[in-house]
């Protein structure tokens, strides 16, 4: 069944933190486990698995994440603040899209604001591989078939439908926007593996569930296609669909 997380009942979980590279934010654990919160001497879910990770990084104005790959596919969504990712414009509502073992930054906060984004998975990854540091840029290059694979969408404005568009498979994205009480469907979660929806404007209700901004479902390859119903002041929503394994 999906698994949904409101902002205010993941607030209790915000902590600072500073990635192996020196960059400092905020970190907001949504849904399943990160390195940021687990218990010492935890052990790592398995790789590979389907693992749900879902957290708010609210990145130190004026600071620079340099260029890092991860060992899951990830998608990351800017909703507060501004900044630069790569060689893109990071500001509000803006989609990015990483395959595992794709680098991808540096991601530059904005020196008054910073940027604020969720960070969205759906396996587990023991954390950032730094390409300036160590071994990491061999290790890259050693990995099989290795494919570098990203995809951005925005900054957006009015637009809905597929901002990503669907790809064979499953990889894909969509923005809704829905007047107060209009029904959302979302498309069915089979075709890929795994599904996020965040409310970046407004709230939406799902089975008397109130959704509001800032909140986020995964939804798994075998629920039904997840649906909800735009509240009071309508509702924006970003629907973010992994590939299949």
């Amino acid at each position: 069944m999906p698994v949904i997380a409101t902002a205010e009942a993941a607030r209790v979980n915000r902590r600072r933190g500073q990635a192996a590279d020196g960059v400092s934010f905020w970190h907001t654990l949504y849904i399943g486990t990160s390195r940021y919160n687990m218990a010492a001497g935890e052990p790592d879910p398995e790789m590979g698995t389907l693992f749900p990770m879902a957290f708010l990084v609210e990145q130190d104005p004026g600071s620079v994440a340099t260029t890092h790959y991860h060992q899951a596919d990830q998608f990351q969504l800017i909703v507060g603040g501004r900044g630069t990712m790569g060689t893109h414009e990071a500001t509000p509502v803006m989609v990015h899209f990483a395959g595992k073992h794709s680098a991808y930054g540096p991601i530059r906060a904005d020196d008054q604001q910073g940027v604020s984004y969720f960070t969205l998975r759906n396996g587990f990854d023991p954390g950032a591989r730094f390409m300036a540091q160590g071994d990491n840029r061999a290790a890259l290059r050693a990995v099989p078939a290795r494919r570098h694979r990203e995809r951005v969408a925005g900054p957006l404005g009015l637009e809905t439908g597929p901002i990503i568009r669907p790809e064979p498979d499953g990889l894909g994205c969509w923005r809704y926007h829905a007047a107060v009480g209009e029904r959302l469907i979302g498309p069915d979660p089979a075709w890929g593996r795994g599904q996020y929806w965040v409310v970046t404007a407004g709230a939406m209700l799902h089975e008397q569930q109130v959704i509001p901004r800032l909140s986020c479902v995964f939804v798994d390859p075998d629920d039904a296609p997840f649906h909800g119903l735009a509240g009071p002041d309508g509702a924006d929503v970003v629907v973010m669909q992994f590939p299949r394994a």
